[in-house]
């Protein structure tokens, strides 16, 4: 019997056994690279790995379970992933290009499941939409005024935020069973941190259009800074950037033949805009969802709302099983991704037991793709309503999820970076440096971006009142 995609995919994390990268070093883009393209392309799609973790990954596999998730029937697609994987193993590239553009056409000319699940929730296209569609409660939470603390929450979530991601950067793409079997329970950097990571370019782009245009942002804008600052991009961004060279704007360029729209890219970003509105939640998630628009659609970019809205209300939060529960009220009712959040947070008060928790949640999202915003969330939450607001009990915790590591860390340790600060032992190794693969931007130093990043929050907050 054929097996779904979402099954090849799940085999593959399941047996995937972790690099040690104790050993082994990263191989990130310099900012000199150029993009792949052609034949290059092909297979790097076919067979490739985390550029920070060593990890597995086929992309065009990963495009036929992602779609399947949206609903649509990719029987035909999953016929010839076996066949690609074969064919990339021994190099056939004229076989193999033509199998490609077959899966594609498949993936394209799919036809939607009557009754799926996916298909019942709604489906919001315009801010005006989600507004309106924001549970009540949402109005209970009105804009604080600057407090000077503000400026030093700032430089505390930047810097939870890099330490976090430096700490995913090495075991991103590992289930949490794996990740164990080699190193352990983990509970403190694998290896001497590096700051360099796809994750944190796209905030630093949504920075510069921010602070040329502030509250006239525009996703447009975003989208042509893209185009002129990031060279390449994974999964979602990787769409939106082919889209956006095609002359397809926002918000098409987030969907138009994004498979991967759903996934985490928005969600692993909104932490700027929250930074950039904080205490403003509803603000936070009105940028969130022009940032987001760029290259995701749906739920894709309720994931960066609810980010956003986490890190917005991180400013005045005391306690992380409140703040999560305020945050739910910035996610649209009746969209699939409410759906999910709602069951991630009964599962988790429901069971004392952490181990018993994710055992549950892991189940509950197997169909989906370890980059996916859902099973990512539920991670995020899971690491937050656990830790006792405990930078390093949240961290490991995170690595017994697993997943994208590296943008659920970014994510909370940004949180428990403006809530709390972070410990000596997590900041210390950072030092003062982050490292980019974006001319211009290779060498940035983690100060002077969190007093811009104030400084740009106080003067749009000013303007707003």
């Amino acid at each position: 019997m054929m097996k779904k995609a979402w099954q090849l995919e799940r085999e593959l994390r399941d047996s995937a056994i972790p690099i040690d990268r104790r050993k082994h070093a990263s191989h990130w883009y310099e900012s000199d690279f150029s993009a792949p393209s052609g034949d290059d392309l092909i297979r790097l799609f076919w067979n490739s790995s985390v550029p920070g973790s060593l990890a597995p990954e086929i992309p065009y596999q990963e495009m036929v379970q992602a779609w399947s998730n949206q609903g649509y029937d990719v029987s035909e697609a999953e016929k010839l992933i076996p066949i690609g994987i074969a064919l990339r193993a021994s190099d056939q590239m004229e076989a193999l290009r033509v199998l490609t553009v077959k899966l594609l056409n498949h993936l394209r000319t799919a036809s939607k499941i009557p009754n799926h699940p996916y298909n019942g929730y709604a489906q919001y296209s315009s801010w005006d939409e989600i507004v309106h569609a924001l549970p009540s409660a949402s109005q209970s939470f009105p804009p604080v005024l600057w407090l000077d603390s503000f400026n030093e929450k700032i430089y505390w979530g930047w810097l939870g935020q890099l330490a976090g991601g430096s700490f995913g950067t090495a075991i991103e793409g590992y289930t949490g069973t794996q990740i164990a079997k080699v190193y352990g329970e983990v509970r403190s950097y694998i290896t001497p941190p590096e700051t360099k990571n796809d994750d944190v370019l796209y905030e630093l782009v949504f920075l510069d259009v921010f602070e040329r245009m502030g509250s006239n942002i525009t996703s447009e804008e975003i989208g042509v800074e893209w185009i002129r600052q990031i060279p390449f991009g994974w999964s979602a961004e990787w769409v939106a950037l082919r889209n956006l060279s095609m002359g397809i704007f926002p918000p098409e360029s987030g969907k138009f033949l994004n498979f991967y729209s759903d996934w985490i890219g928005a969600q692993m970003r909104g932490m700027i805009c929250g930074m950039l509105a904080p205490a403003n939640p509803l603000e936070a998630i009105r940028l969130s969802y022009i940032d987001g628009v760029v290259s995701h659609a749906s739920n894709g970019v309720c994931g960066e709302m609810f980010a956003g809205a986490l890190t917005a209300l991180a400013f005045t939060a005391c306690d992380s099983r409140k703040l999560i529960q305020d945050a739910l009220n910035f996610i649209p009712s009746g969209s699939e991704y409410a759906e999910k959040a709602a069951f991630v947070i009964k599962t988790l008060s429901e069971n004392k037991n952490p181990d018993k928790a994710w055992s549950l949640l892991e189940k509950h999202f197997e169909r989906y793709n370890w980059i996916h915003s859902y099973p990512n969330m539920a991670a995020d939450l899971f690491s937050l309503w656990y830790c006792n607001d405990d930078f390093t009990e949240a961290m490991a915790l995170l690595a017994k999820a697993g997943n994208d590591v590296d943008c659920n860390a970014g994510l909370v340790g940004n949180i428990l970076g403006v809530m709390k600060g972070v410990p000596p032992v997590w900041a210390d190794p950072i030092g003062d440096l982050l490292e980019t693969y974006i001319k211009g931007k290779e060498r940035l130093s983690i100060k002077e971006l969190a007093a811009r990043t104030a400084r740009l929050a106080k003067s749009y907050q000013i303007i707003q009142q």
